[in-house]
């Protein structure tokens, strides 16, 4: 037998950081706005005939093999050990593959996560909701790193397209936005900018210090959650001047939750950028590294790409993603 899944990372366009419970519970109307992109991460399971666990990384070259999965540790491989571990397979190898680069900040982690989550419920015969797939993602990788997950990651590798994650008393809710895919998707520049983030140092050092009540993050959220329903509106409207408006000031704010959310190099990406003709630019995901998103007008995104390129940073070419997790046995 063999399954094979995968799921599409996603630029986040504003709102991040918001997503980590309990913050969102803090400041009403939180929310996170994202875009599925094309660089996927696949998972394939297949069967072996000596009831073995083989686990397998072709972006780190990775390998773990155990006898059953009560046998794997989980100093290694992490992530498919305890998922595997979990669903208790066996007799199977797991083969992992990622179109976008480690610590890239589009989650590519979560995507990961999604893929395989669903490829192990299948090769279990177990029959999971939307929901308690992306529970059991989420605490997974939550033990995997040892701090709180957000929940926004999930939701375009499980569903594609362009969103927002709305994030109150009531839960976590995933509305599609009425956006031309093709318009934004014209309009957007990524890029690698070469170093590896930790989103869960920044994420958890934000996190204790807004619970503590430190006044300039506070106030840095009610900005950033103001700008992310602006540039819910301003996508809706395709006012691209509006949504580089609101992304310039999401970024600002975003600056002053900590001082490792921004680096000299990125700032220096980002300034060439906007010389180039960029109307605005952020890192992507908890910052201090990984891919920074640019909005441009069309006619200047090669402009602006080449100028990226030129100090040293990866562009990465993608698509908006309409499809999300996919799953095919054969």
């Amino acid at each position: 037998m063999r399954i094979d899944s995968s799921a599409p990372t996603r630029i986040d366009l504003a709102g991040g950081t918001y997503d980590i419970w309990p913050l969102y519970l803090f400041h009403d109307r939180a929310q996170t706005l994202n875009v599925a992109i094309s660089l996927r991460a696949h998972v394939a399971l297949t069967s072996r005939r000596d009831y073995r666990v083989v686990l397998c990384s072709d972006d780190t070259g990775e390998q773990v093999e155990a006898a059953d999965p009560s046998a794997l540790g989980t100093d290694k491989l992490p992530l498919l050990a305890r998922l595997v571990k979990y669903f208790g397979a066996r007799g199977l190898e797991v083969r992992t593959r990622a179109e976008s680069p480690v610590g890239a900040g589009i989650a590519g982690s979560s995507a990961l996560n999604i893929a395989l989550t669903a490829a192990l419920a299948a090769w279990t015969g177990r029959t999971l909701s939307d929901e308690a797939l992306l529970t059991i993602a989420m605490n997974v990788e939550a033990q995997v790193i040892s701090v709180p997950t957000g929940v926004q990651d999930y939701r375009p590798a499980l569903y594609g397209g362009v969103s927002a994650v709305e994030l109150g008393v009531a839960g976590v809710h995933r509305v599609p936005l009425s956006v031309d895919p093709f318009a934004l998707e014209r309009r957007l520049v990524l890029a690698y900018t070469g170093a590896s983030r930790n989103s869960g140092i920044n994420n958890w050092d934000v996190m204790v210090r807004r619970i503590n009540g430190d006044a300039e993050v506070t106030a840095a959220f009610d900005v950033i959650r103001d700008s992310t329903v602006s540039m819910r509106e301003s996508l809706e409207q395709q006012d691209w001047a509006a949504v580089a408006a609101c992304m310039t000031s999401e970024w600002q704010a975003r600056k002053r939750l900590a001082p490792g959310v921004t680096t000299r190099e990125i700032d220096t990406l980002l300034e060439r950028a906007r010389f180039s003709g960029a109307l605005a630019g952020k890192v992507c995901g908890a910052g201090g590294g990984g891919c920074l998103v640019c909005i441009v007008e069309p006619d200047r995104k090669s402009e602006v790409a080449a100028t990226l390129a030129a100090g040293g940073a990866a562009v990465l070419p993608f698509k908006i993603e309409h499809e999300g997790l996919v799953v095919r046995r054969s």
